[in-house]
C-alpha cells in the first residue's frame, strides 16, 4: 500500500501487505506467482498482436512462448540458487519454492535465448525476428513482475531519507540493517525504468511500419539489450542483495557485458551494414521477406 507521509507530491511511504493474496485453508495465492502469471499472459497476447502487424503467424509466437516459459523459469531459479547456494544447501526443500521469490532474470534470458535458437532452428525461421518481437512484452513483463519484488519485501535499495522510500519489515532487514526502517524502493525504479524502454521499443516498432525501408531484423531485440542492461547497471548499485561473484555484483557484470553485445550489433548491423549471425540464411532476415510469405 502506498501512504502519504508529508504534503509533498511525491512523498510516499511504500509498505507490501504481506505476499499472501488470498488463503483457502492450505492452499495459498502469492502475489508473486499471480504477478509472474499474469505477466506471462499479457507478453503472450501482446507478442501474438504485434505479430500480426508484421504478418507472422501468431501462432509462432504461442508456440514459441511455451519454449520460452519451460527453459526461462527454471534457468532463472538455477542461476539464483547456484548464487546462493551455501543458504540453500542448509535449506533444500526451498529449492523448488520459486512462490516464495529469488529467479533471476538474467537466468531467464539465458535460458529463453537458447530456447529461441532451438526453436527458430526447428521452425527455420529467424531467431533475431522471433526476439524482436518478443523483447517489448518481455520488458513490460519485467516491469510487472518487480512488483513481486514488493509484495515479498526483497530485492531493495540501501537505507535512505527520501520523500519515496519503502518500508521493510525487521525479519527481511539484513543483519546489518535491523534498526533502520527505510530503504530505496528499487524494485519500483527498475519498474518504472522498464516502462520507459517499453515505450521506446513500441515507438519504434509501430513507426517503423510506416516507413521503408524497415529496421533490420534484430534492431528492437539489440535496443532491449542495451536499454534494459543500462538501468540495471545503476539500481543494482543501490541493492543490498546482490548476488556477489566476489567483491563484484554478477548483474552489474553481466549487464555491461549485454550493453557491450548491444551496441557492438548495432554496429555490425547499420555501420558495417551486415546481417547477424543466426539460424536461417540471411537473405531470409528481412521483415519484407517475412510480410510476403506471411
Amino acid at each position: 500500500m502506498l501512504q502519504a507521509i508529508s504534503p509533498l507530491p511525491l512523498a510516499f511511504q511504500f509498505a507490501s501487505p504481506g505476499p499472501i493474496l488470498i488463503e483457502l485453508g492450505p492452499l495459498a495465492i502469492r502475489w508473486y506467482g499471480l504477478l509472474i502469471a499474469s505477466a506471462v499472459l499479457i507478453g503472450v497476447s501482446f507478442s501474438q498482436y504485434l505479430a500480426k502487424h508484421r504478418n507472422v503467424n501468431p501462432e509462432l509466437i504461442g508456440d514459441l512462448v511455451i519454449w520460452l516459459v519451460i527453459a526461462a523459469i527454471p534457468a532463472a531459479r538455477l542461476y539464483y540458487v547456484l548464487f546462493e547456494w551455501e543458504q540453500y544447501a542448509q535449506h533444500p526443500e526451498d529449492i523448488i519454492a520459486i512462490w516464495k521469490g529469488g529467479i533471476a532474470i538474467h537466468g531467464a534470458i539465458l535460458g529463453g535465448i537458447l530456447a529461441a535458437v532451438i526453436f527458430a532452428r526447428i521452425q527455420k525461421v529467424s531467431v533475431w525476428l522471433l526476439i524482436d518481437l518478443v523483447v517489448p512484452s518481455l520488458i513490460l513483463g519485467q516491469a510487472i513482475g518487480r512488483w513481486g519484488n514488493f509484495f515479498n519485501s526483497e530485492a531493495f535499495g540501501r537505507p535512505t531519507n527520501l520523500p519515496w522510500k519503502l518500508y521493510i519489515p525487521p525479519q527481511n532487514r539484513p543483519s546489518d540493517y535491523m534498526n533502520i526502517q527505510y530503504f530505496h524502493p528499487t524494485f519500483l525504479y527498475e519498474s518504472l525504468w522498464n516502462l520507459l524502454v517499453f515505450g521506446l521499443l513500441i515507438t519504434l516498432f509501430f513507426r517503423d511500419l510506416k516507413r521503408q525501408p524497415h529496421l533490420k531484423v534484430g534492431t528492437l531485440g539489440l535496443i532491449y539489450m542495451v536499454g534494459y542492461s543500462t538501468g540495471r547497471v545503476w539500481i543494482e548499485a543501490l541493492r543490498t542483495d546482490s548476488l556477489m561473484v566476489g567483491p563484484l555484483r554478477m548483474a552489474q557484470l553481466v549487464s555491461l557485458g549485454a550493453i557491450a553485445l548491444g551496441l557492438a550489433g548495432l554496429a555490425w548491423l547499420y555501420w558495417f551494414g551486415r546481417p547477424l549471425p543466426d539460424v536461417v540464411p540471411s537473405e531470409n532476415q528481412q521483415w519484407d521477406n517475412v510480410s510476403e510469405e506471411g
